[in-house]
């Protein structure tokens, strides 16, 4: 199962992300594109704890006190670099590197820059809101 995480980020801030080192997010949306084999429910349940371990480059941003998920979206059939590769080709800037470090896409976050287009690619692959 793929999913996806609308982030929303307060304000600008760098980061230490594990190996990447320090990355700067600007303010606003972003979207995380992972994928959860077994468990999904408790995947998305260990992304919104502020007390876990910091394993993934997800786990990093979403420990700051400015990054908040807004919603969650899932599609049972997709397969998370296919669909990184679809919001590269939507037009969304990627965060080079980060969530992909076990596979060749150039990364599965991306900068959103506009909901609507995010939405309307939501719409497109057949995602479903999950919260």
């Amino acid at each position: 199962m793929t999913y996806i995480l609308l982030i929303f980020v307060e304000r600008g801030i760098s980061k230490i992300i594990g190996k990447l080192g320090i990355v700067r997010f600007a303010r606003g949306y972003y979207a995380y594109v992972g994928s959860a084999k077994l468990n999904f429910k408790n995947r998305v349940e260990r992304h919104f704890s502020k007390e876990k371990k910091l394993f993934w480059h997800i786990d990093y941003l979403l420990n700051s006190e400015v990054a908040e998920i807004r919603k969650v979206f899932y599609l049972n059939d997709a397969f998370e670099h296919e669909t990184a590769r679809e919001m590269s080709r939507f037009g969304f800037e990627v965060v080079k590197g980060f969530g992909s470090s076990d596979c060749n896409c150039l990364g599965h976050l991306f900068y959103v820059d506009g909901v609507r287009k995010f939405e309307k690619l939501i719409k497109e692959i057949g995602f479903r809101r999950y919260i």
